[in-house]
């Protein structure tokens, strides 16, 4: 027990809770639990990369106390404490795990608590907090031609004879590069012919990968900005995409490559496949100025080294106004003709001040529109390129790809962290993000960028052992598939009841498996879907869009020890309660104090009970949960007060 207490997460201690706004009054304490007494208290604080040193007065007792004002500018505060007692100094700050609540004393400088300070305007479209989102991979989803066929094939390309094949890379032997790029024969019109099923299914959002013209499957690399690859369809098709979906209160939103173009380009044409000048061709190409050449023409900067992808200069005045600012630009065309929002891939090669302008632009254009970032970490205090990122202190991003949420719900549900550490990565994230970006937060579970969850929560073979040929015939046992979907149903509950929009990727509501590309990128099987799998994603996404404590409630802590995890959600009227037992084996007896949000009837949802309604009077009760289950119950009374997310 130390005898210097903070915790960043209980307001005593700091209030208030997480980030705050810009001009925000947060007062600190510390308590000193220590008989002796003590000479003084001091709050060390960096402000904007600005040291100040604050001394701590006495409240009450042993209590310290600091009042800072939050900088007017967005950013991140840091502080830690340190006590100077009989001519000793004594350091508190933030744990080694840096996950923020209670601290670590040391004797020597601790790492620091951080605040994030956000712009106080920040608000994201309702639509898109409260809706869940799919991501299509659109050569892999479905061909929506009468005639099936792959309609405008690609020069030198391989074509799959059949729609359930395993995709394949042919590869060059030297440089492993991709020699041939393989198609299914997905397009827009499949994705138009499959919205009542999104429907159903009960999506408000999709998000298309890369659909703009390009030689690959995955179309990273982009040739033509304003040119639906004609294997998908037209600008037009991509135009009553958008209307269809409107009609079934879906919208869609595209990817945004604006770091990189393709080599094979109007714009760059090292191929030569284009009409115009690009600027490989010559430096007095309209283009040539978008390009960083180190020795012109074939030194050039490129996507981690790709040479078919090569680096556009964002900031160059041509390329911005053609993205962006002119009255055609990118940015604004597409959403002339519908999307509702952009997904930035690899958000942080691109500078702050473009994300910043393209915002402004999708806003100017769309009040409504949502602009979500490709970040693989805490997007809070990312760092990129020597510059901490200012993705989400609101002048940015709405949202950003919760891929530390994916990785927290894989770490317990594979038995590598327990409830407790589980709980505590979680309430970092919620620490450190603005509220507006924490409940629009990309909450996903798979993606085109990493293997299948089903194939990681069977416990397959790892990736890392097996070779390229191994990886494609590669499947789970039967035994493994099962448990994998019985994790997987778990890991769903959890998706559509926490905080955030739920993003589902294609194929895995079918209990589709692979490892990473290009296996995680198989076709839609249709007609062979997992049914069970597929009815447990309906009857969880309904149950998300049925309830608003679930959209937009406030998320507290229930239970956490050892392998049951569980939470509160709580919005108006409704208080619902999530527990999940992710032992394969052992069933738990645990204690809920269910009583303490909510006495009277609790009704249990997903689950058929024999007893029916629970009756609860008292602030505990007794539960049992089956090995790998997840129970969900429910309370409603005329008025809990406006609690709010």
């Amino acid at each position: 027990m130390s005898w210097l207490v903070h915790d960043s997460q209980d307001s005593f201690y700091r209030n208030p809770f997480g980030a705050v706004a810009c001009n925000t009054e947060v007062i600190l304490r510390l308590k000193v639990l220590a008989e002796e007494a003590v000479d003084s208290v001091h709050l060390r604080v960096w402000k904007k990369g600005k040291e100040q040193n604050v001394e701590m007065a006495a409240v009450e007792g042993r209590i310290y106390e600091a009042v800072l004002t939050a900088p007017s500018d967005p950013g991140l505060m840091w502080y830690y404490f340190f006590v100077i007692r009989e001519g000793n100094v004594y350091y508190y700050g933030n744990n080694p795990q840096r996950l923020g609540g209670l601290g670590l004393l040391q004797e020597q400088v601790p790492p620091s608590y951080q605040v994030t300070v956000y712009n106080g305007n920040f608000v994201v479209p309702p639509w898109f907090s409260e809706t869940v989102m799919y991501q299509i991979f659109v050569d892999r989803f479905y061909n929506g031609l009468e005639d099936e066929k792959v309609h405008n094939p690609k020069k030198g390309s391989l074509i799959h004879g059949q729609w359930h094949d395993t995709p394949v890379y042919i590869r060059e032997p030297q440089t492993n590069g991709i020699l041939r790029w393989n198609f299914f024969g997905g397009n827009l019109w499949g994705v138009i012919k499959k919205l009542p099923y999104l429907k159903e299914l009960g999506i408000g959002v999709i998000y298309l990968n890369p659909i703009f013209e390009s030689p690959s499957n995955h179309k990273y690399d982009t040739g033509d900005y304003l040119k639906i690859d004609p294997m998908y369809g037209r600008n037009e098709t991509f135009e009553r995409l958008c209307k269809e979906a409107a009609k079934l209160g879906m919208r869609v939103i595209l990817d945004g490559v604006f770091s990189h173009t393709g080599s094979d380009s109007v714009y760059f044409n090292k191929e030569g496949n284009y009409s115009e000048v690009g600027a490989y061709q010559s430096p007095e190409s309209p283009y040539y100025k978008w390009f960083r050449f180190s020795h012109y023409p074939d030194a050039y900067e490129a996507w981690w080294g790709i040479g078919t992808m090569p680096n556009v200069e964002e900031m160059e005045p041509s390329y911005r106004n053609f993205i962006m600012y002119d009255e055609n630009s990118v940015v604004r065309y597409w959403m002339k003709l519908g999307a509702a929002g952009w997904r930035l891939d690899v958000a942080d090669e691109l500078p702050d001040e473009f994300i910043r302008e393209l915002r402004q632009v999708m806003k100017e254009q769309d009040h409504h529109s949502v602009l979500i970032g490709e970040v693989w970490e805490d997007a809070s205090n990312k760092v990129s390129y020597g510059q901490n990122r200012a993705f989400v202190w609101g002048e940015e991003l709405d949202s950003v790809m919760n891929y530390p949420f994916r990785k927290i719900l894989l770490e317990f549900l594979l038995g590598e962290n327990d409830a407790l550490l589980t709980h505590r990565k979680l309430m970092n994230l919620y620490e450190n993000y603005p509220a507006p970006c924490f409940y629009a937060c990309m909450n996903l579970l798979g993606s085109h960028d990493v293997p299948r969850i089903l194939t990681l929560l069977g416990e397959g073979v790892p990736q890392d052992a097996l070779n390229e040929a191994e990886q494609e015939k590669m499947r789970l046992s039967q035994e493994q598939r099962e448990l994998g979907i019985a994790r997987l149903k778990l890991a769903v509950l959890w998706q559509m009841t926490f905080p955030g929009v739920p993003c589902v990727y294609y194929g895995d509501e079918a209990g589709m498996e692979g490892y990473a590309d290009p296996f995680n990128r198989g076709p839609y099987p249709w007609a062979r879907e997992e049914v069970e799998l597929l009815s447990w994603y309906g009857r969880t996404i309904m149950l998300r869009n049925s309830s608003e404590a679930f959209k937009k409630g406030i998320w507290r802590l229930l239970y956490a020890d050892g392998d049951v995890y569980g939470f509160i959600r709580r919005y108006g009227k409704e208080t619902v309660a999530v527990v999940i037992n992710r032992n394969a084996v052992s069933a738990h007896v645990i204690t809920l104090k269910l009583g303490l949000w909510g006495k009277g009837l609790w009704q249990e949802l997903l689950t058929e009970r024999p007893k029916g309604p629970l009756q609860i009077q008292e602030e505990a009760e007794e539960f049992v949960l089956s090995p790998l289950e997840g129970r969900v119950f429910l309370h409603q009374e005329e008025q809990v007060g406006d609690e709010k997310g």
